[in-house]
């Protein structure tokens, strides 16, 4: 893009690709899925900080963060869970556009949600990674105790009690949590994906 003059900034656009060049890399969005203790937002905290030491510009953009503040008017119906994971999508994209590597941990349990927010993006710049766990697993990890409420009956509509998880048929990474690998390796997995494919 050629300089500009004061006078010409009032007309002119900025776009995706100005911004990059800004950065040093292109804009991406990780979306981490899976349920309720399988790990997403531990490995998803373990990329950020990666990519930050890496010196890329990224963001991370946790659901439970997300609930308490953007989307603290929503509930856990179908249809806030949707908008839930739209609001995220489509910050999530503002922060790609700019050139950040926007990286987002939200259990999103249903795939048409999760692919309308993949509709939103290039193709691949949308990198959608499961982190797979089985309930069992999740249980038996319970970090915050929302299995052992949902069971009890405190919490409705618990993903994977009481309201379904749809498992990603075709994510860009399916890392395996289950406890076979640990947290540090399954990031460096991500890592080496973004790596392959110029982000980091």
């Amino acid at each position: 893009m050629p300089e500009l003059s004061v006078g010409d900034l009032g007309t002119a656009r900025l776009e995706p690709e100005d911004r990059e060049r800004l950065h040093g890399h292109g804009g991406a969005l990780l979306w981490f899925t899976g349920l309720s203790g399988a790990g997403k937002s531990t490995i998803a905290n373990l990329v950020d900080h990666a990519l930050h030491q890496r010196g890329r510009h990224s963001v991370l953009l946790d659901g439970d963060v997300v609930r308490t503040g953007l989307c603290g008017d929503l509930g856990f119906s179908p249809h806030d869970r949707a908008e839930n994971v739209r609001r995220i999508g489509e910050v999530g994209r503002l922060f790609a556009q700019t050139g950040v590597i926007a990286i987002v941990a939200v259990i999103a349990p249903y795939a048409q949600d999760r692919d309308a927010a993949r509709a939103r993006m290039r193709e691949d710049r949308f990198i959608e990674i499961f982190v797979d766990a089985p309930l069992q697993v999740c249980e038996e990890r319970d970090p915050k105790g929302l299995y052992a409420k949902a069971r009890a009956g405190v919490i409705k509509d618990f993903t994977g009690i009481d309201a379904p998880y749809e498992t990603p048929t075709r994510p860009e990474l399916h890392l395996d949590s289950s406890g076979g690998v640990g947290a540090q390796a399954l990031a460096e997995q991500v890592l080496a994906y973004l790596r392959q494919h110029g982000f980091a």
